[in-house]
């Protein structure tokens, strides 16, 4: 596996390597990152990963410098996992100057996740698009489990006509269901026992509107409240319209359940598709 920081090498080595495929990362690799790149294999001839923890899409209280950094570790699970490329750039390769342009997307940039989190997909928009212009793949792929920023990305691409397909990775899961993430490991082990609760209740949210369930809002508030009971603090639980995160019409339409609860000071989020 090829390690590249600088823009220049980079852009050099991916000369003639025929259809790109990119995942980009912000490190700490779990089962979840590497499906995306074994996902990957299948729509490309060369595998390119990205290791960047962008700053643009921290808030001034979130966790962007504790954020778990474990580079070589990285390195050794995306060369098992046979990633071609690897770019790993610095604060300064890829901000050498300060970002004044950003790519500002609509209102779906400020319900459920974005509501709790100002401007953090303005900053997931702007860095994608500009690795995109570095990298230049024909195709990229995003796990659902970041199901707003999957919706973000997809259709930002469509609106300025980027030649680049974007393939939904399926969320990756411990064997009790909770869905893998880097922050999973902020868990004790007393919240890693509670922390599957979240995808039960989701479950049960599902089964409930495919047996005929019309009241979404009640499930939700139902949702919630067993969270609040059992110590969480809840930011959202919502049934929404797969097409494009409003409201639902139709509970007969796809639909997706999507949740965000802190379980001690660790925030996790999770969805399940309808």
């Amino acid at each position: 596996m090829q390690t590249h920081s600088s823009i220049a090498d980079l852009r050099a080595a991916l000369q003639q390597r025929g259809r790109v495929v990119f995942v980009p990362t912000m490190g700490n690799l779990h089962a979840g990152h590497i499906s995306l790149m074994e996902q990957a294999r299948a729509h490309g001839d060369t595998v390119v990963a990205s290791i960047f923890v962008n700053r643009l899409q921290f808030g001034p209280n979130e966790d962007f410098d504790k954020y778990p950094r474990t580079f070589q570790a990285d390195c050794d699970k995306l060369a098992a996992a046979g990633v071609d490329v690897l770019f790993a750039p610095t604060e300064a390769d890829l901000y050498p100057e300060p970002q004044e342009y950003f790519v500002e997307p609509p209102g779906i940039q400020n319900v459920l996740d974005g509501e709790f989190r100002p401007g953090h997909f303005r900053g997931v928009a702007t860095v994608v698009l500009k690795l995109f212009n570095i990298v230049q793949p024909q195709a990229a792929v995003f796990g659902k489990k970041d199901y707003q920023q999957l919706m973000v990305i997809r259709n930002m691409t469509r609106q300025l006509a980027l030649p680049i397909a974007i393939v939904g990775g399926e969320t990756v899961r411990a064997a009790d269901g909770l869905a893998l993430s880097s922050r999973n490991g902020y868990l004790s082990e007393a919240e890693r026992a509670e922390a599957p609760r979240l995808y039960r209740l989701l479950n049960e949210i599902r089964a409930a509107i495919r047996a005929g369930q019309a009241d979404t809002v009640k499930l939700e508030n139902t949702a919630i409240a067993a969270l609040t009971a059992a110590g969480w603090k809840t930011d959202y639980v919502a049934v929404r319209q797969q097409a494009d995160l409003a409201m639902p019409k139709d509970v007969n339409a796809p639909l997706v359940v999507l949740a965000a609860s802190r379980l001690g000071t660790t925030r996790l989020i999770d969805n399940i598709e309808i």
